[in-house]
């Protein structure tokens, strides 16, 4: 069987992921931070604006690694955690919390999973599409 090598997320791509998010954050008035994880969720980049507060650093790290262990933005699970859903005691049965709230989006390159980022300032709205705008700069 062979398989076909993906470049993984570098440290300038996920410079530029994060470039990208404040460009757009900055543009509509929203103080943000921005967390980039590689494949393996480790700490590629981040940035967290001046205004920004300070819990925006943890919620944009924990909104990343939530769509990189899924694979799926967290804005498509906020309801498979609510009672009854499928992921509902997910939260809490890993060592890092995931946190369920639009923001976090998974990166691919040729179909294939390569990192995530997540954006933590603004509403959960804001953040989605921040993030979702930013993964756009590596098509």
């Amino acid at each position: 069987m062979s398989t076909t090598a993906v470049a993984p997320l570098t440290i300038q791509d996920a410079e530029a992921l994060v470039a990208a998010a404040h460009r757009a954050a900055g543009a509509a008035g929203v103080a943000v931070s921005v967390t980039v994880l590689d494949a393996g969720g480790h700490l590629l980049a981040f940035r967290r604006d001046d205004r920004a507060v300070l819990i925006s650093g943890e919620t944009s790290t924990r909104k990343a690694y939530t769509a990189l262990q899924l694979n799926a933005p967290t804005a498509d699970l906020v309801d498979a955690v609510q009672p009854g859903g499928p992921f509902h005691t997910l939260p809490t049965a890993l060592d890092r919390p995931l946190l369920f709230i639009a923001g976090g989006v998974p990166v691919h390159r040729d179909g294939r999973l390569i990192g995530a980022i997540g954006i933590g300032g603004g509403a959960p709205e804001q953040d989605h599409a921040f993030a979702g705008s930013a993964v756009e700069v590596l098509a």
